[in-house]
């Protein structure tokens, strides 16, 4: 059983599916479980909804009383009574729709909020790999537009439908009692009353569609040419004129379409409106000579006419209301969907917590792939009006989309043919080392050969598919996620800031940090100096993903936030081939400070930090190929060496 109405798309690796919107049982129940902390409102708004119908019927039987006695009867009385309930009737009418929109909107937001916390909750504990195959813009839908519909379902159409059905019975009841041939006159004009309705519903829905897709295409060029990145191309490449013109064009469909939309729209509420009108006159024609025979009075009759185009105002609404119903509760659908994803990365129930942590960590013949698994990833919902549906922002055409199951990030490029490349299957292939408390390890080796896969497996932001981490001894999978984070350090190549202060940025690793330890911390980090000298200081806003500063200064910010946290373990991108000389000074000066006392791992990109490392490891293709000290490796004239002489020492300026 269930109703039929709306479509949407959802995709998988590229394949497209277009199905019918379908309510079942068993997501109505879901939806009740959401709003059965609220169900005591509903019953308070129940009841509003059948006094605010009462009083509603209540107009059209006193305009009857004053045609057919009060007037003719000269009862003066009797009209200032009724005149008064005229106006009490209103006031109190518009008293209770205030109370049922009170609570219409608590259920309505209560249940906004359960839905979009658990959704948010869900999300955070979802693993990288989730956001590696997933487009941010989905999640923001999934989050903001379909939660939103969610909501509507619950405060709007829901309601919308049961105040409908309530209205239609209650109109029908008093119509059948004052009149029972007239009511079926009435009735009589509805097949024709349904089918324009939908004829020209669909239609305009049809419109109001094309009108959004069109809306995307020119929110797609001002999403992609005013931000700074995009601006900048722009200006660079003097494609202003190019640009607006681009715009342009879009802005014209625009227009068009909602000139498409406001004549279709008047032609559909003129047609609504001509069917209601021959109904109405055919009631007053055939009604009008049983008044003349006596059959009864002209009250009735004009009572008669009120309610019937209030029955018709309550029908036109209802004719779309299933579908409306299906399109609204497949919000639910989507948002169901996310929070029943599986966690890639699970806490074991009775987790340990890591305390004292001396920080020696082993490998035990690691094995890891990027493998996809369509059960943790998210379907692409097509969406009419939304951005994500423009597969080519600029030239407007279409295109393939890219689906969840296409390989992405390091290492993602399963079933690789083999060769002089790092491209391969497995990312790390039965890797196996230990490192003592305090020791500092580099990580060497070519582009690709899975250093930054190797440091994403200690936080657990994968997990092995073979083989186990150790952390004092304890695999991290039984460790709790929490004690780990609190443990492992990290600084990425590419570092992230939020759009806040200096301040609040530092504040993320330790969250109750004094201002001393902040200032103590970018002391150590060489950025202190730097942020005190801005205007604001520390409440300097650092702009849009750390935009306003130079990569030097974002990378600082990033180790001070790494000393502020104070973990046992450290894990270093030192990413500084890219910087100035006197940045890169700085920051080898603040991982120096970092360093110290600290087991680290270290993707080298240095000389001095190899020099200076305990143990070398050398990957190449997913596998350690080659460990020992500098002198050790340089003497095995290995891979090792190989890179020494095209890469290290001549970016040290040394000689070969």
């Amino acid at each position: 059983m269930g109703w039929h109405g709306g479509w949407f798309v959802y995709m998988r690796g590229g394949d497209e599916s277009e199905r019918k919107a379908q309510v079942s049982w068993r997501l109505i129940r879901r939806v009740l479980g959401y709003a059965r902390p609220y169900r005591r409102h509903i019953v308070w708004m129940l009841l509003t909804i059948l006094v605010s119908t009462g009083l509603s019927l209540l107009t059209p039987l006193i305009f009857r009383d004053l045609i057919d006695h009060t007037l003719p009867e000269g009862d003066t009385g009797r009209l200032n009574m009724l005149a008064l309930g005229l106006v009490l009737i209103p006031v109190a009418n518009g008293a209770i729709l205030v109370v049922q929109r009170l609570l219409n909107a608590s259920i309505g937001e209560g249940v906004i909020y359960d839905l979009r916390v658990a959704l948010y909750a869900h999300l955070q504990r979802m693993s990288l790999r989730f956001f590696t195959h997933t487009k941010t813009g989905e999640l923001i839908s999934r989050l903001n537009n379909d939660v939103i519909d969610a909501q509507r379902a619950i405060s709007n159409t829901i309601v919308d439908i049961v105040t409908n059905v309530i209205q239609v019975v209650a109109i029908l009841a008093v119509m059948f009692t004052l009149e029972w041939r007239l009511t079926l006159l009435g009735l009589l004009v509805m097949p024709g009353f349904i089918v324009g309705a939908r004829r020209l519903g669909f239609r305009l829905r049809d419109i109001a569609r094309e009108a959004m897709d069109h809306n995307a295409q020119m929110n797609a060029i001002m999403n992609e040419t005013l931000n700074i990145g995009g601006v900048l191309l722009v200006k660079l490449f003097g494609r202003i004129d190019t640009e607006v013109d681009r715009f342009d064009s879009r802005a014209a469909r625009v227009r068009d379409i909602g000139i498409r939309r406001a004549v279709v729209g008047s032609t559909f509420f003129v047609m609504i409106g001509l069917v209601a009108t021959i109904g109405t006159a055919l009631v007053y024609w055939v009604g009008g000579h049983l008044v003349l025979r006596g059959a009864f009075t002209i009250g009735t009759i004009v009572a008669f006419s009120s309610y019937l185009t209030q029955l018709y105002g309550v029908l036109q609404q209802l004719t779309n209301a299933p579908v409306a119903f299906a399109t609204s509760m497949v919000s639910f659908e989507r948002v169901f969907e996310v929070i029943d994803l599986p966690l890639d990365i699970k806490e074991k129930p009775g987790a340990i917590d890591l305390t004292d942590v001396r920080g020696e960590l082993t490998f035990e013949q690691v094995t890891f792939e990027y493998s996809i698994d369509e059960e943790h990833l998210l379907g692409y919902v097509q969406r009419h009006g939304q951005t994500e549906l423009v597969t080519t922002a600029l030239s407007g055409s279409g295109g393939a989309r890219q689906g969840s199951g296409s390989p992405q990030g390091n290492g993602e490029l399963p079933h690789a043919p083999a060769g002089p490349s790092q491209a391969r299957e497995l990312a790390l292939d039965n890797v196996s080392f230990s490192i003592q408390p305090g020791q500092l390890v580099a990580l060497v080796g070519p582009s690709g050969a899975g250093k930054t896969t190797l440091t994403y497996l200690i936080p657990r932001l994968y997990d092995p598919n073979q083989g186990r981490i150790l952390l004092d001894g304890h695999d991290l999978r039984d460790a709790s996620l929490a004690s780990l984070a609190a443990q492992v350090g990290m600084v990425t190549q590419e570092t992230h800031l939020f759009h806040d202060t200096f301040r609040t940025n530092l504040l993320y690793a330790r969250l109750d940090a004094t201002q001393d330890q902040i200032e103590a911390a970018c002391r150590a980090a060489n950025i202190h100096d730097f942020i005190t000298a801005l205007p604001d200081g520390y409440d300097t806003i650092v702009g849009e993903r750390g935009y306003r500063l130079s990569g030097g200064e974002k990378q600082r910010i990033a180790i001070a936030r790494v000393i502020l946290k104070d973990p046992r373990l450290l894990v270093l991108d030192e990413a500084t081939s890219h910087l100035d000389s006197q940045s890169e000074a700085l920051i080898q000066d603040a991982l120096t400070h970092v360093m110290t006392t600290r087991t680290s791992i270290v993707i080298a990109h240095r000389l001095s930090t190899i020099l200076a490392a305990d143990l070398i490891l050398v990957i190449d293709r997913g596998q350690i190929v080659e460990r020992g000290t500098h002198t050790d490796l340089l003497a095995q004239g290995g891979l090792y060496a190989g890179l020494y002489e095209t890469q290290f020492s001549r970016r040290e300026g040394q000689p070969a």
